[in-house]
C-alpha cells in the first residue's frame, strides 16, 4: 500500500497546551471497514509515534511501539539516521550506533520534507546534543550542526545544547537540510538525539515569525546556545549569533521580567571578563549583548533607567510591557576583550495587567 499523506495540518501542541500531547494530522486510513484518526501516540517506549496500520509502518521505515485508537492501530517510531529523508511527524534523528556515542569524523545529514503544503514550520527537540565544544573565541571550528534550506538563516552550533529547542520556517516549500559535521581531529565521543515535528500553518503551537525559540508559560528559563545544563558545567558562548527568543503572552498578562537564574554566578556572561562583575547597557553594548525591547530597570534609590541593549557580566533585572515578549541575542566572532564567558540564563516571570495598564 502506497502511503499518502492526506491533507495532513500537523498540529504539535505540547503540554502547556494539550496534557495528552496530541499532535494530530486530517487523514484516515480504512482497516477494513474499520477507520481511525493518524494521531499521534505515545510508544512504549516512551517516545513519540503517529498512529498508523502495522502495514503502513512498516512502509515509512517506522517500527511498532505498543497500540493506540482502542488497539485498533499501532504506534509507529520513526528513528533514521544519516543519510534520510523524511515527511514524518516527530521524526528521530539519531547519531550512528546512538544511544552509545560516536567518535569518527563524518557528515551526517537529514532531509527534511513538508508533509503537505498546509505545513508551514518545524520544531526540532534537541533531547540529547553533545558535540565539541567551540575554540576560544566561540566559533564551532572542529563539530558543527549546520541547517539550510529554512526561511531563515542560523549560525553554527556545537557543543552542549541538550534540552534546547527551534523552530524553523520552511521557505516555499524547500526541504530544510539538518547537517552535523563532526571532525577527525577531535576523539571526545559525540551524541545527538533530534525530534523533528511538523507544525501546520493555522496551528495555535506555531511559533511568530522571527523567533527561533518559543516558549509558552507565564514563566521559565531560557538559556543560549551551549549554556550547559548545570551550574558546575558550561560551555563557551557561541560566536555570530543573532536570534530571538519569544515568549506567549498569556491572557491577562501586560508585561515581563527577566532575572539572571538564582544560585548561578555566571547566569549571565555575555562579555567582558566573567569573572568581574560588570553591568552595562545601552551603546555600551556593541559587540555582544541581549536586547530587551523598551527595557526598564530599577536603580537602588527608585530611578527607572529605559535601554534596550544588555551586555557584560552582571544582570539587573529588566521589566518590558512591549510586546509580542520578545529577547533577542547578538554575539560577534571575536572574543578579544572577552574571557571565560558561558552566555546567559535568564528566568523570565510574565505580569498581569494593572488597572491603570487595563485602561489604555
Amino acid at each position: 500500500m502506497k502511503v499518502i499523506c492526506v491533507l495532513c495540518t500537523l498540529l504539535y501542541v505540547n503540554s502547556a497546551l494539550n496534557k495528552t500531547g496530541r499532535c494530530k494530522f486530517v487523514g484516515w486510513w480504512g482497516v477494513g471497514v474499520v477507520r481511525f484518526e493518524n494521531s499521534v501516540c505515545t510508544a512504549a517506549n516512551g517516545l513519540l509515534g503517529i498512529c498508523y496500520t502495522r502495514r503502513q509502518c512498516t512502509t515509512i521505515g517506522g517500527y511498532v511501539s505498543g497500540k493506540c485508537a482502542r488497539n485498533i492501530g499501532v504506534c509507529c517510531v520513526v528513528q533514521v539516521s544519516c543519510g534520510a529523508t523524511s515527511s514524518n511527524n516527530n521524526t528521530y534523528f539519531q547519531n550512528p550506533s546512538f544511544p552509545n556515542i560516536f567518535t569518527g569524523a563524518n557528515t551526517c545529514s537529514l532531509t527534511v520534507q513538508r508533509c503537505s503544503e498546509d505545513i508551514c514550520q518545524i520544531r526540532i527537540d534537541f533531547l540529547s546534543f553533545s558535540l565539541a565544544q567551540p575554540n576560544g573565541d566561540g566559533v564551532c571550528a572542529n563539530d558543527a550542526l549546520i541547517i539550510s534550506g529554512g526561511a531563515a538563516n542560523l549560525g553554527r552550533i556545537c557543543g552542549d545544547n541538550t534540552g534546547q529547542h527551534i523552530y524553523l520556517d520552511f521557505n516555499n516549500g524547500s526541504n530544510i537540510d539538518i547537517n552535523i559535521f563532526t571532525s577527525s581531529a577531535i576523539t571526545a565521543g559525540r551524541q545527538w538525539n533530534l525530534r523533528v515535528a511538523q507544525i501546520g500553518c493555522d496551528s495555535p503551537s506555531r511559533a511568530m515569525s522571527g523567533c527561533l525559540m518559543y516558549y509558552r508559560g507565564t514563566s521559565g528559563t531560557v538559556r543560549s546556545f551551549n549554556y550547559g545544563q548545570s551550574v558546575a558545567i558550561g560551555g563557551r558562548q557561541l560566536a555570530n549569533m543573532n536570534y530571538g527568543v519569544c515568549i506567549r503572552t498569556a491572557p491577562g498578562m501586560c508585561s515581563i521580567q527577566w532575572s539572571a537564574t538564582s544560585g548561578d554566578s555566571f547566569a549571565f556572561t555575555v562579555s567582558l571578563d566573567a569573572q568581574v562583575p560588570t553591568a552595562l547597557t545601552g551603546n555600551n553594548c556593541e559587540t555582544d549583548y541581549v536586547i530587551i525591547p523598551n527595557g526598564v530597570t530599577t536603580t537602588a534609590d527608585g530611578a527607572a533607567l529605559s535601554a534596550d541593549r544588555y551586555c557584560g557580566s552582571m544582570f539587573t533585572p529588566v521589566t518590558s510591557s512591549s510586546t509580542p515578549f520578545v529577547l533577542y541575542t547578538v554575539t560577534n566572532g571575536n572574543e578579544a576583550t572577552d574571557s571565560a564567558n558561558r552566555g546567559f540564563s535568564l528566568s523570565y516571570t510574565q505580569q498581569q495587567c494593572t488597572n491603570n495598564l487595563l485602561q489604555l
